[in-house]
């Protein structure tokens, strides 16, 4: 059963990033030296949350549009709700200056090889 759809009202930024480059991003960090400081593990694509729910949907062949209510989230998850509702646009500014190239740039292919190659 999936009864998937935005968190609150899906207007929120929601940074994603596909494992296979975090991983590689964390690489990155931990062997080049001249990569130092805090650095943003997210796609270079942004997305608002309600697009992420909207295109897992798509791809489940599932409608995703009943919304997880904000104040229920608040509820069941106190303080980590923030997580969820608090978007954030962040981009991986630091991951293109020492030139990564993400393999999974987009958020459909990273959804698509989550969601059906593994």
């Amino acid at each position: 059963m999936f009864a998937g759809g935005p968190l609150g009202d899906g207007r929120q930024w929601f940074p994603w990033i596909h494992i296979d480059d975090l991983v590689c991003l964390y690489r990155l960090a931990l062997e080049n030296p001249k990569v130092s400081g805090p650095m943003n593990a997210v796609a270079p694509e942004v997305r608002r949350q309600r697009e992420v729910a909207s295109e897992i949907g798509r791809l489940l062949h599932r409608p995703a549009i009943v919304p997880a209510p904000a104040p229920l989230l608040r509820l069941v998850l106190g303080a980590q709700s923030q997580l969820l509702l608090d978007g954030r646009h962040a981009v991986p500014a630091r991951a293109r200056a020492a030139g990564y190239p993400f393999r999974f740039a987009g958020l459909h292919e990273a959804l698509e090889d989550t969601l059906w190659a593994r």
